[in-house]
C-alpha cells in the first residue's frame, strides 16, 4: 500500500476571539495561501522490503523561481540508488534534490515531480521534514487530511476510466486538413491522437504545433468539463526493428538520448500544473515490444534488428523508464502498446507477450501502478467484431482455427482479443481495474465489398473467406491498406473492459511510402507498403495489399482518406 506525506510549510495563525466589535477576518483559504509558501507531497509507490520507489511533487506557491532544490533527511539507512527528472546526491542520511536544466522554471502556483529508487534494511519511514531553497517545511502528521491519492499539485486521485463523463481533444491541425477534403467536414470534428514521434515534435516540425502548443488547445477546448489529450509517445531506440517505415531517429544504443532528449522534457512539460485539470492519455511506445516476442531468435519471422535490441534491452529499459517518469504526473494515464490480435492471438505470442510487458512495466524504476491499461490495433486494420463466424465454428468438421485466414490463431477479431488478453495481464501482476483501448480509426471495413452474412459451408475457407469484414490479403498486412474503411466512432465504455474506442492514428496520415523518398525524418522504404512487393514470412508470403502513390508515414495521404470515408462503417451520413 502507497505510503503519502503532504509537507506543510509553516503553520497557520490562530485567530482569538474578542469582545466588542466584530472585525471582518480574511477567508481561510485566503490566509491558508499566504502562510504556506509552498508543498512536498512524498510518495513511496512501491516497497519490496528491501527497496522502494518514491515519488516527489513540490507546488510552489511563493514568487516564482528559475532553480531550485529540496531538502529531507532519513531516519533509517535508506539509500537512493537512481533517479529522474532532478538531479538527486546523498550525504549520509541527508539528501538533496535539486532541479534539472530543463526544469530548474518554477512559477508561482506551479509544480514539479520527480522521482528515484532506493535501497534500505529495516524501516522505512518517510521522512519527518523538508526544506525548500532553506525555507522549513512543518510537516503534517497526516491528522488534517493531507497527502494521498496520486499526489502533487492538488489534482486528487486519477478515475478509473479518463475517458468517462468526458471530451477529448480535436486537434485543429488534423481537422483542417480532414475539413479540407471533399466530404471531410463530417468527421473532422472527431478526436484524434497527437503523434510525437521524433525529438523535434515536442516544440513542433516546420512551424507547427508542439506539445505545449496542442495542451494550451485542449485547455481552451475543455470550459468547465473534463477533457482528455491522446499522446502517441513513440521514440525508442532502434524503433519497431522489423518494419523500415517506422523506423525513428534514434541508434539502438541511443537510450541516453531517449531519456533525456525526449521523455524528460515530455514530462517536464506534461507536470506543468497549468495542465493539471486535463486528463492526459499516453499511448507508450507501439509495436517494438511486440517484436521482441514475434521477431527474434530462431523463428522464420526473426530479424537481426530485432535480436540486437532484445539482446541491448534498450525496448524494455526505454518503456520503463517512459512509463515511470510519466506516471510520476497525477492526471496522466499510460496505456502501454499490445499489438493486435493478428499478431499476438496466438498460443506461441499470447503469454510470453504479457510478461514481456511486466517486464518492462516493472523496469527502469516503474511499477504496474504506472500502467491504466494498453491499447490494442494501434494504426492497424484488424476488424473489432467478427460477426458471421466464431473461432469455435466448424465445417464438415473442420475447425475455423484451420482455415488460412485465420491460420490456428485463438481469436478472430479485435474485440474478443482485448478482453482476453485483459485477463491475461491481470493474471501476470497487472492491476485488475486495467483498462483497454482500440483504435478503430481504420478497421471499419465497410462499402460494397462488406459481406451481408456467412460464407459458403463448402469448406472452411469459403466459409471464413466469405464471411470475414477484414479484406485484407493477409492478417499481417499492415501498410495503406487497399479497401479500407473508418471504424467505429471514439466513445467511452463501448464494452466490458473497454475503456474507449479511440482513432489513435489520425485518418488520412500514410503508414508509409509506396517506394524510396529521401527525407530528413528517420524513415526508410518498408517494401510492404509497395503494392507490387510478394510478401514475406511475416504475411504468409503474401501480395502486401498497400495503395499506391503513398507519402511518407504520418504524411498527409488524400487518397487513403477519401477510402476510409467511402468504405466507413458504420456508414457515414
Amino acid at each position: 500500500m502507497s505510503r503519502t506525506r503532504t509537507a506543510v510549510f509553516a503553520a497557520l495563525a490562530l485567530v482569538a476571539g474578542v469582545s466588542g466589535p466584530a472585525v471582518a477576518a480574511a477567508p481561510a483559504a485566503q490566509a491558508a495561501i499566504s502562510a504556506i509558501p509552498c508543498t512536498v507531497d512524498y510518495k513511496i509507490q512501491n516497497d519490496w522490503g528491501s527497496g522502494f520507489t518514491a515519488a516527489v511533487t513540490i507546488t510552489n506557491n511563493s514568487a516564482a523561481k528559475s532553480s531550485w532544490a529540496v531538502k529531507w533527511s532519513y531516519a533509517g539507512n535508506q539509500k537512493v540508488s537512481s533517479y529522474w527528472n532532478a538531479k538527486v546526491s546523498q550525504s549520509g542520511t541527508a539528501v538533496t534534490a535539486s532541479n534539472e536544466t530543463y526544469n530548474g522554471t518554477l512559477a508561482t502556483g506551479g509544480s514539479v515531480s520527480f522521482g528515484f529508487n532506493g535501497t534500505y534494511s529495516g524501516s522505512n519511514a518517510v521522512p519527518a521534514a523538508f526544506t525548500l531553497d532553506g525555507v522549513t517545511c512543518n510537516v503534517d502528521d497526516g491528522s488534517s487530511g493531507g497527502g494521498g491519492g496520486n499526489g502533487g499539485g492538488g489534482t486528487g486521485t486519477r478515475v478509473d476510466n479518463p475517458y468517462s463523463g468526458a471530451k477529448v481533444y480535436v486537434n485543429p491541425e488534423w481537422s483542417a486538413k480532414a475539413a479540407a477534403e471533399t466530404g471531410g467536414s463530417r468527421i473532422s470534428n472527431q478526436p484524434t491522437g497527437v503523434w510525437l514521434d521524433r525529438i523535434a515534435a515536442i516544440n513542433g516540425v516546420n512551424g507547427g504545433m508542439g506539445l505545449r502548443d496542442h495542451l494550451d488547445a485542449a485547455l481552451a477546448q475543455k470550459g468547465s468539463g473534463e477533457e482528455v489529450v491522446q499522446l502517441v509517445v513513440y521514440d525508442l531506440p532502434g524503433r519497431d526493428c522489423a518494419a523500415l517505415a517506422s523506423n525513428g531517429e534514434l541508434g539502438p544504443t541511443e537510450i541516453d538520448k531517449y531519456k533525456t532528449q525526449f521523455i524528460d522534457p515530455i514530462a517536464a512539460i506534461l507536470s506543468d500544473s497549468k495542465y493539471a485539470s486535463l486528463r492526459i492519455v499516453t499511448t507508450i511506445e507501439i509495436d517494438s515490444l511486440p517484436n521482441l516476442v514475434t521477431n527474434t531468435g530462431s523463428r522464420a519471422t526473426a530479424t537481426a534488428n530485432c535480436d540486437t535490441m532484445l539482446a541491448n534491452g534498450n525496448y524494455v529499459k526505454g518503456v520503463g523508464y517512459a512509463l515511470a517518469k510519466l506516471g510520476a504526473i497525477p492526471n496522466v494515464y499510460n496505456y502501454l502498446d499490445a499489438g493486435h490480435h493478428g499478431w499476438l492471438g496466438w498460443d506461441d505470442n499470447f503469454a510470453p507477450a504479457a510478461n514481456v510487458f511486466k517486464q518492462a512495466a516493472t523496469s527502469e524504476g516503474a511499477t504496474v501502478d504506472d500502467v491504466q491499461g494498453f491499447i490494442t490495433n494501434t494504426a492497424n486494420y484488424s476488424a473489432l467484431k467478427e460477426n458471421n463466424f466464431t473461432i469455435n465454428d466448424s465445417v464438415n468438421g473442420t475447425s475455423v482455427r484451420q482455415s488460412k485466414w485465420v491460420d490456428w490463431n485463438r481469436y478472430v477479431d479485435e474485440l474478443s482479443f482485448a478482453q482476453a488478453f485483459r485477463t491475461e495481464l491481470v493474471s501476470v501482476g497487472f492491476n485488475s481495474g486495467i483498462g483497454m483501448l482500440i483504435d478503430t480509426s481504420r478497421n471499419g471495413w465497410g462499402g460494397s465489398a462488406r459481406p451481408a452474412g456467412p460464407g459458403p459451408t463448402t469448406s472452411v475457407d469459403a466459409y471464413v473467406d466469405g464471411g470475414r469484414y477484414d479484406r485484407r490479403i493477409h492478417v499481417g498486412n499492415w501498410c495503406n491498406q487497399a479497401g479500407a474503411g473508418l471504424g467505429e466512432r471514439p466513445q467511452a465504455s463501448p464494452a466490458t473492459g473497454i475503456d474507449a474506442y479511440v482513432w489513435m492514428k489520425p485518418p488520412g496520415e500514410s503508414d508509409g511510402s509506396s517506394s524510396a523518398i529521401a527525407n530528413d525524418e528517420g524513415k526508410g522504404f518498408d517494401q510492404m507498403c509497395d503494392p507490387t512487393y510478394t510478401g514475406n514470412a511475416r504475411n504468409g508470403n503474401s501480395m502486401s495489399g498497400a495503395l499506391p502513390n503513398a507519402p511518407l508515414s504520418g504524411h498527409w495521404f488524400s487518397a487513403q482518406f477519401q477510402q476510409l470515408m467511402a468504405n466507413a462503417y458504420p456508414p457515414l451520413s
